[in-house]
């Protein structure tokens, strides 16, 4: 159906779903809100799980294809759409639905934002342990359906660990749920797990139920600072074999040091960054576990900053080099240092520069890769150089590209080793989405 009929035809229907208010028709203002550069027909904000059951049950019905939205952080991953006819928000969705924080469980409406939750709960003495990048802009629904995390999931664990429920509707608009409310339960099915990194595919988060976690009294940053990477994860490896149980364990090289903060002195350096936490006995046990290496200590404000500079590295290098290639890369622990090399070596042989930073406790790297002042700055050359990457990496590295130049979407997006239980994810696709409404095209499907 052509975009073109989308607006004048069905409007109406929309307005009388959410409100006049929040149905956006002006085509200057949706050009605002394209998606990889592909502008919506129409936008709506619903307010309640009604609305989005209606919007999507009419969307079903009439083979419009919908884009669930909710800060707009992460719209710029998977393929070209080829068409947009419903631009749907979720940050209406607010509520709390419930918190007891003696029980340390929070369920939250899904256009929540990261900030929001973790100010909410921060009053009791609580935190929610997802730090994705941008948190005053990431929604708890963007937050599922990306899967995301940054330093924490090396002390925490990933979603998957700590989400203990979502409401969300289908495709073909009924309301549904998985898991529950409380961290002992076993009734149903465990959907929630395959909703977490389903990208909007398989319907609309409209809430989620989180397991919460005590803060901690103090923590304090330590940074060992080595000439190589092959050093730097050699200190990597005796942190793992210790007593030590670090809550974050970084890795910053040399030019992610200078992108994150330039003119940085540590802009020479491969880094390994610690974060503890507990009493002052606690840490003092770490600055006498790790020795000599640790040149910096960094606690309070200072700490906060720097923790949540790390988290937002690949909006910074998409920012900063505009015609980068940002890579996130998930593989076993003990290929962490072979595969920085083989990014080094394609880096030098298309004359890219790199910066790379990853929780090397758990193996996850994210890459930015840009043109150098002598590179061909060419759609042949970025496609050359993630073809090097997917010629020389080993078989059990997951990747997925972030950000690429706008002219090489058509040949660059989410890539890594086939599913081998494709069929299986395809027949969930149809079973709660039937018409392949929802982010048609753009990902697997």
């Amino acid at each position: 159906m052509s975009t073109a009929t989308t607006t004048p035809r069905f409007a109406p229907v929309f307005r009388a779903i959410c409100g006049a208010k929040y149905v956006m028709e002006d085509p200057a203002e949706l050009r605002a809100w394209n998606v990889l550069g592909v502008a919506p027909a129409i936008a709506v904000t619903p307010a309640s799980v009604d609305e989005v059951a209606n919007i999507l049950r009419f969307a079903n019905e009439h083979g419009l294809s919908v884009v669930p939205a909710g800060g707009f952080t992460q719209q710029q991953v998977g393929n070209l759409p080829q068409q947009v006819d419903v631009l749907l928000f979720t940050t209406r969705l607010t509520a709390v639905e419930h918190y007891d924080a003696g029980d340390l469980t929070v369920g939250i409406g899904a256009g929540c934002t990261v900030a929001q939750l973790s100010a909410m709960v921060a009053e009791n003495g609580l935190f929610f342990a997802g730090d994705p990048a941008q948190p005053e802009r990431c929604t708890i629904g963007g937050l599922l359906a990306t899967g995301l995390y940054g330093p924490l999931r090396h002390g925490y664990g990933g979603l998957r660990d700590y989400c203990l429920g979502v409401r969300f509707v289908t495709g073909d608009g009924r309301k549904a749920k998985g898991g529950g409310r409380v961290v002992k339960n076993v009734a149903g099915y465990d959907m929630m797990k395959l909703f977490i990194g389903s990208q909007g595919t398989l319907g609309i988060v409209t809430s989620a139920s989180f397991k919460l976690f005590p803060a901690p009294r103090q923590t304090r940053t330590f940074v060992a600072v080595f000439s190589s990477a092959a050093e730097a994860l050699e200190f990597r490896n005796r942190v793992l074999r210790s007593p030590l149980d670090p809550v974050c364990l970084e890795l910053v090289s040399p030019q992610a040091h200078e992108l994150l903060v330039p003119g940085s002195p540590a802009g020479a350096w491969w880094s390994i960054c610690l974060r503890a936490a507990g009493s002052d006995a606690v840490l003092a046990r770490y600055r006498t576990e790790l020795g000599s290496a640790v040149v910096r200590e960094m606690e309070g404000a200072n700490e906060q900053g720097f923790w949540r500079t790390l988290e937002d590295f690949s909006p910074i290098a998409a920012e900063r080099h505009p015609r980068s290639l940002s890579i996130s890369m998930t593989l076993p622990v003990s290929d962490v240092q072979p595969v920085l090399s083989q990014v080094s070596a394609v880096a030098e042989s298309n004359r890219f520069s790199f910066a790379a930073i990853g929780r090397v406790g758990i193996a996850h790297l994210l890459v930015s890769l840009w043109p150098g002042p002598d590179a061909e700055d060419s759609l042949v050359n970025f496609v050359d150089t993630v073809s090097g990457l997917r010629n020389r990496l080993l078989r059990d590295v997951s990747m997925a590209v972030l950000h690429c130049p706008s002219e090489t979407r058509h040949h660059i997006s989410a890539w890594g080793p086939m599913p081998t239980d494709l069929e299986s994810m395809r027949a969930v696709k149809m079973a709660l989405d039937p018409k392949d409404i929802l982010n048609s095209g753009r990902f697997l499907f």
